[in-house]
């Protein structure tokens, strides 16, 4: 009874729109039609599932369990920026890095990880903790999930709208973001800095 006293609605709000911030299942359209154009078929409650498995793994157990195979967050970072990084070159390139030949074969790996539970969103959650009760992180990241489920379900009316044209040129442009983020993913966790060029 204790745990469930600690609901509080302002709480849960505000977890809720840091996770939709940094998940950004809308802003990761592009890429989910990217991905369902070489698998075939995308298991939305498949992938919001495996996703919520991932997020509960690590919001219970987090960095003990990382620990537990000599891994930290940075390393875990850093390895889920070399899959983005790849999923970006397939898409700037036209060419398949990822192997799809298996029934939804995109589901698991890149959309559930690290697309949506991603090193960024994992980390996000863990700190998380450390500012609002569990109980209404949970509640939040329930929700999160809800809407992933949707925008997933809601793929192949996005792409109707805007056509064999229009789903070409956004995966090109996501692409490229997608390269962008990967190095600055690296860079962070590696901490090594670019120097930025003198006038």
């Amino acid at each position: 009874m204790e745990f469930l006293s600690n609901f509080s609605l302002k709480e849960t709000l505000a977890a809720f729109m840091v996770l939709f911030a940094i998940i950004d299942i809308l802003g990761s359209v592009p890429i989910i039609l990217d991905v369902k154009a070489k698998a075939g078929k995308i298991g939305p409650m498949k992938a919001a599932l495996v996703a919520f498995l991932i997020f509960l793994m690590f919001f219970f157990a987090g960095e003990p369990l990382l620990a537990l195979f000599g891994v930290d967050i940075s390393s875990f970072a850093i390895a889920g920026s070399l899959v983005i990084l790849l999923l970006g070159l397939e898409m700037v390139m036209g060419i398949e890095l990822f192997k799809h030949d298996t029934p939804g074969g995109g589901t698991i790996v890149p959309i559930a990880f690290p697309l949506i539970a991603g090193a960024g969103s994992i980390t996000t959650l863990l700190s998380l903790k450390a500012e609002y009760a569990a109980l209404n992180i949970l509640i939040a990241l329930i929700l999160n999930m809800i809407v992933v489920f949707l925008v997933l379900r809601m793929t192949s009316f996005v792409e109707r709208i805007l056509g064999p044209a229009g789903v070409h040129i956004l995966r090109k442009i996501f692409g490229v973001i997608l390269l962008a983020i990967a190095v600055k993913l690296f860079l962070t966790n590696t901490g090594i800095v670019i120097p930025t060029p003198s006038n």
